[in-house]
C-alpha cells in the first residue's frame, strides 16, 4: 500500500522530465506488448574502422505526443508514438556524427546540441517538426566548447545547462539566457566530481577491480518535489559496470549531496551488462524510464547498444531504476503502472547452455557460444551463404512465447548506413525433428534490425527450434544468442532460504555472497538495497553460488535477498538480510 501511495503521490505532484508533464489517462491494459532490451532499432554501422555496429548515450523526450530518441553517431534519430515501434529520421541540418546528443522541450520546440568535437563552434539548433527532418540554427557560437551536454527546462520557465565527461574534472553547470539565443547566464559552477575510493561502483573495471581514474560522464537533470536530480555516468562506457548515479540539491546549480544508494541504475551482468549514460523521462500514462547504454565493447570499446528501464522514485524520494531480468521480456504498459518488477512478464529463458547444432562453424565462434548468455561472444557459419543453419534442442517440449535473434557482425566490411541489407531468415520448429512447422518467416525483411525480437501470438510447443539464413548484410552468418523465452514442464526451482554474506572489513565497497545450489535453478537473481523495503539493485547469474559484489558505497549498511530461477519460473527468497 505504501509503494502504491508513493506513485500516486509522484503522479499527482507531476515531474518536470526535461520541462513535461503527462496529464493523459490510463489506456486499456495489454500485457501482450512486450520489448526485449537491447532494444530492436536499426544500429548503424560506424563510418570508421573496424566494422562494428554502434548506438549510445541515448535521449529520449516527448514532443507533441511523440517519442524522440537521439544517441550518439547514429546518422539520425527516431520517433515512435509507442516506445516499441521506431522510425528513423535522416538530416543535413544536425552534427549526427557528434556524440552525446542532448534534447530538450521548450514551448513548441525541441531544441537540439551535441559534443562540440569536430565542429569549430557549439551550436543549438531548434525544431518545431522534427519528423520532417527540418532544425534551424538558434546559436550558431555557443561560447562553451563542451563534451557530454543536457539542458533542463525549469517549472517556472528558466533554462539551466549541464555538461562535462573527464577522468579529471567535474560536472558543470550554468542558467542560460532564453530571451538571447540561450547564451550563459554568469559563470559555471562545478557540481562535483569522481570518488571512487568511496562509491565502488565508480571504480573502473567490468568488475570494478581496476585501479585508473572513472570517467565522470552524461549529466541528466530532472525535477521532482521541488528538488534537481543531477544524474551522471561512471566509470567508462566499455565496462560491465557502466551505471548512472545520482546526486540532489534543492537549487538547480546545487550544492549536490550524493545520493547513498547509488548508482540508481545499473545492470552488471546477463546476456548484456551496462546501464549508464542515459536519460529518464516520462511516458504518456505518467510512467518514469531510463534510456541508457549497454556495452558488448569487443570489436571496439564504443560497440554499444540501447537499453530501456522502469525508474521511478521511493518513498524517501530517491530515484531508482529496476534492471531485474532487464534482458528478458518486458511488459510495455498502456496504462500507469504500480510496481516496476510487475512489468516482468515472466517468459523464462529455455535456451541456455542447450545442446546445439550448426551447418558449420568457425573454430573460434562454437555454435555453444550462441547459448551462452554473453553477448561478447557469437558463434558463426564459415559462409554468409543461404542455407547455413543452427539449431538448439531444448531437451524436452515446452511452451515457447517468444524469440530473440541477436546478430553478430563477423568478417563485415560495412560502413554507414546506405546500401546496407538487412538480414533475410526464417525460424522453424519442431516435437521430434521429423515435421517441422513455420515459427517466423523474415526470408523477405526489408528493415535491417540487428536484435530482432518476435513475440509468438499463439504460443506454440517445441522441443527443438533451428535458424536458417538467407541473406545477411555482409559477412558470414552470425549470432551471439538465439534465445528462446516461454515456460518450461516442470517445477519451480527451490528457494534459497539462507546465504553467508562477508563484507571486507579493508573495504566496505566490497562484499562476497555464497549460497546452496537450488533444484531446478539456471540462475539467481541477487536483489539489494540500502532500504528493506526497496531492493532495487539487482546482480542476475547464471550456475554460480557465489558473487562478489565491489560497487557498493563506504559507510552504507545494505539488504540482501537472493530469488532462484529456472525454466518454469521464480522463486522469490527468504526475507532480507541486512549487513552493516
Amino acid at each position: 500500500m505504501r509503494l502504491n501511495l508513493i506513485i500516486i503521490l509522484f503522479l499527482l505532484s507531476g515531474i518536470t522530465a526535461n520541462g513535461q508533464t503527462s496529464d493523459i489517462k490510463p489506456a486499456e491494459k495489454n500485457p501482450l506488448k512486450t520489448f526485449c532490451n537491447p532494444l530492436n532499432l536499426s544500429y548503424r554501422f560506424c563510418l570508421d574502422k573496424p566494422s562494428r555496429r554502434e548506438a549510445a548515450d541515448p535521449v529520449i523526450v516527448l514532443f507533441r505526443d511523440k517519442y524522440f530518441l537521439f544517441a550518439s553517431k547514429s546518422g539520425g534519430y527516431w520517433y515512435s508514438t509507442d516506445l516499441l515501434n521506431w522510425n528513423f529520421v535522416t538530416t543535413p541540418d544536425l552534427p549526427l556524427e557528434n556524440y552525446a546528443p542532448a534534447t530538450v522541450v521548450i514551448g513548441n520546440w525541441l531544441y537540439f546540441m551535441a559534443s562540440t568535437s569536430p565542429l569549430p563552434n557549439t551550436i543549438i539548433y531548434r525544431s518545431a517538426d522534427p519528423v520532417s527532418g527540418k532544425w534551424e540554427t538558434v546559436n550558431d557560437s555557443f561560447p562553451i566548447q563542451l563534451t557530454d551536454p543536457a539542458f533542463l527546462a525549469d517549472s517556472d520557465g528558466r533554462i539551466y545547462f549541464y555538461y562535462g565527461c573527464s577522468n579529471k574534472d567535474p560536472i558543470m553547470a550554468v542558467e542560460l539566457d532564453k530571451g538571447n539565443k540561450l547564451n550563459p547566464i554568469g559563470a559555471p559552477v562545478a557540481c562535483f566530481g569522481g570518488n571512487p575510493s568511496l562509491h565502488g561502483w565508480e571504480q573502473t573495471g567490468d568488475y570494478n577491480n581496476n585501479t585508473d581514474s572513472p570517467w565522470i560522464e552524461g549529466a541528466w537533470v530532472n525535477k521532482y518535489n521541488g528538488k534537481y536530480y543531477l544524474q551522471y555516468a561512471a566509470p567508462g562506457t566499455q565496462y560491465k559496470g557502466y551505471a548512472d548515479g545520482v546526486y540532489v540539491s534543492d537549487k538547480p546549480l546545487g550544492p549536490f549531496t550524493y545520493q547513498p544508494d547509488s548508482p540508481f541504475s545499473s545492470k552488471p551482468e546477463g546476456f548484456i551488462a551496462g546501464a549508464g549514460h542515459g536519460a529518464t523521462f516520462t511516458d504518456k500514462y505518467g510512467n518514469l524510464w531510463h534510456i541508457a547504454t549497454m556495452t558488448i565493447s569487443v570489436k571496439h570499446m564504443f560497440e554499444r547498444r540501447l537499453g530501456l528501464f522502469p525508474s521511478g522514485f521511493d518513498k524517501e524520494g530517491h530515484l531508482f531504476t529496476y534492471t531485474g531480468f532487464g534482458d528478458y521480456p518486458v511488459i510495455l504498459p498502456e496504462y500507469r503502472y504500480k510496481k516496476p518488477d510487475e512489468l516482468f512478464r515472466g517468459w523464462m529463458l529455455l535456451s541456455y547452455k542447450k545442446k546445439a547444432e550448426a551447418s558449420s562453424q568457425i573454430s573460434t565462434c562454437p555454435v555453444g557460444f550462441a547459448f551462452d548468455e554473453n553477448i561478447r561472444t557469437y558463434w558463426s557459419a564459415e559462409t554468409g551463404n543461404k542455407g547455413e543453419w543452427l539449431s538448439v534442442d531444448l531437451g524436452k517440449v515446452s511452451t515457447v512465447n517468444a524469440i530473440q535473434v541477436n546478430f553478430a557482425e563477423n568478417n563485415t566490411s560495412l560502413f554507414g548506413r546506405e546500401n546496407i541489407l538487412c538480414h533475410q531468415y526464417i525460424v522453424e520448429y519442431s516435437t521430434n525433428m521429423k515435421k517441422w512447422e513455420m515459427l517466423v518467416d523474415k526470408s523477405r525483411a526489408v528493415e535491417d534490425l540487428t536484435h530482432q525480437y518476435e513475440v509468438i501470438e499463439k504460443p506454440v510447443k517445441a522441443r527443438y527450434l533451428r535458424i536458417t539464413n538467407n541473406r545477411v548484410p555482409g559477412g558470414t552468418f552470425a549470432i551471439s544468442d538465439f534465445r528462446i523465452f516461454g515456460k518450461g514442464s516442470g517445477s519451480l526451482p527451490s528457494m534459497v532460504s539462507s546465504f553467508k554474506t562477508e563484507r571486507d572489513k579493508d573495504d566496505q565497497r566490497i562484499i562476497k555472497l555464497t549460497w546452496d545450489k537450488q533444484q531446478d535453478a539456471i540462475g539467481y537473481n541477487i536483489r539489494y538495497g540500502n532500504q528493506k523495503d526497496n531492493l532495487f539493485h539487482n546482480y542476475q547469474i547464471y550456475n554460480d553460488t557465489s558473487l562478489t559484489i565491489r560497487s557498493l558505497n563506504k559507510g552504507v549498511s545494505y539488504w540482501f535477498v537472493i530469488d532462484s530461477f529456472g525454466e518454469n519460473g521464480v522463486t522469490r527468497g527468504t526475507k532480507p538480510k541486512i549487513v552493516e
